[in-house]
């Protein structure tokens, strides 16, 4: 076990074949390196240096800072001050106790979590979860331990690998923040969240999370940060609080490489 990552379950042993296809994988992509030039994640133009952005692509980056709501993270259009909430958070609390993003999800976060998601772009994660670590300084403070949101065994089969382990896996070792891989586990596999309204979102995913036995002693009393890639309606990551902090967790916050944001938020 690593300084900066525990898991209540032990991780079994990977197979020969397992450690032979790490290898090969290994050995080809030094070879891909070698023979390609490092391209831009967003746009493809070619790059100095691996695993970045160029110029134009950086610049259309929206990272998010303060003035934001203190609960749920969402920018203000001007500075009201401190600790003030947004009406969202007002009008229906979540679970969790302080959100948190990097950037907002449009334009070139938007490819980066896709390249990500989907493209196999795993090299993208130490850039993104660094952004996130940075993000949630504040939260990480305060953090006894790590959770990333996970995936049903399904989903995870098909893409290979869990996007919020990865994200999470940088963030812990950017902030020595322990990391609980096997606390939480998605017990109900559910439709995509894509083109659901925001209750329908909340419905999804009733029922979809559960902590595991291992892992009721491992979160018990702690104050812990939930994990993942992007927040839309925050049914995902509201469901997983909740189940914590039922669980005996002491606190639960959230941080995310990149949230939704509608308009620039006026607060009250």
């Amino acid at each position: 076990m690593s300084e900066t990552e525990s898991t209540p379950v032990p991780a079994a042993r990977p197979s020969l074949f397992t450690r032979v296809a790490r290898l090969g994988r290994a050995v080809l992509s030094v070879a891909l390196d070698a023979a390609l030039p490092p391209l831009c994640a967003s746009c493809r133009t070619p790059l100095a240096n691996p695993g970045g952005l160029c110029p134009a692509c950086w610049s259309r980056v929206s990272f998010i800072a303060p003035p934001y709501c203190e609960r749920l993270g969402i920018p203000f259009a001007y500075d009201p001050g401190p600790g003030i909430l947004s009406m969202e958070a007002i009008a229906d609390p979540p679970a969790y106790g302080r959100a948190r993003a990097a950037v907002r999800y449009e334009d070139v976060a938007r490819d980066l979590v896709h390249r990500l998601k989907y493209g196999d772009r795993l090299d993208l994660a130490t850039s993104m979860g660094q952004w996130m670590a940075r993000a949630g300084e504040a939260l990480l403070a305060d953090a006894d331990a790590l959770v990333p949101v996970p995936l049903h065994w399904r989903r995870l089969w098909g893409r290979r690998f869990n996007q919020a382990a990865a994200l999470a896996r940088v963030v812990a070792s950017d902030s020595e923040v322990p990391l609980l891989t096997g606390a939480l586990r998605r017990v109900r596999a559910t439709p995509q969240q894509v083109g659901l309204s925001r209750s329908a979102r909340a419905v999804n995913v009733q029922g979809a999370f559960a902590v595991t036995q291992a892992g009721k002693i491992a979160i018990y009393g702690k104050r812990l940060i939930l994990v993942d890639d992007v927040l839309t309606s925050g049914a995902t990551v509201d469901a997983c609080a909740r189940v914590l902090l039922r669980s005996g967790a002491r606190n639960v916050d959230v941080l995310v490489f990149a949230r939704v944001v509608a308009t620039a938020q006026v607060p009250i």
